[in-house]
């Protein structure tokens, strides 16, 4: 098969591919975790420095007490920076984004990271299967 993405992905599929980091962010605008989690797979993973959380509950849940706690009044932002399709119902999505705190138009150095996004295709809908980032800057 080849690596063009064209060819594995349909025009429709690479917009809805690229739309879930935005879910993600207007999620995170929102301050909503429910509508986060909801961007999960059931049995996704979520993979941040210091932290694993396995499945769309304990996403959600994590994501409560983040969003009442340290991440308060924060957005984030994530741009892809590749789409790298691995079959007709997976794909890879790399980002860099980061935490906004209150204010901020870009991340400061200790809150960007780079993001990497697996997602599948269920009952036709593109779901995060897994995701984990790491920082984009040497402490």
């Amino acid at each position: 098969m080849s690596n063009n993405i064209a060819e594995k992905l349909s025009t429709e599929d690479q917009a809805a591919v690229q739309d879930v980091p935005q879910r993600i962010m207007a999620a995170w605008a929102a301050h909503d975790a429910d509508a986060f989690a909801a961007t999960f797979a059931e049995d996704g993973s979520m993979i941040l420095p210091g932290v694993l959380r396995q499945g769309r509950n304990e996403i959600r849940d994590f994501m409560v007490e983040a969003f009442g706690g340290p991440y308060r009044g924060t957005r984030v932002t994530g741009t892809p920076t590749a789409l790298k399709p691995l079959s007709e119902d997976t794909v890879l999505v790399l980002t860099e984004g980061g935490v906004l705190a209150p204010g901020e138009t870009e991340p400061a150095a200790e809150r960007a990271v780079r993001a990497s996004w697996l997602l599948v295709r269920r009952d036709g809908q593109w779901l995060l299967t897994a995701y984990q980032n790491s920082p984009m800057h040497r402490a």
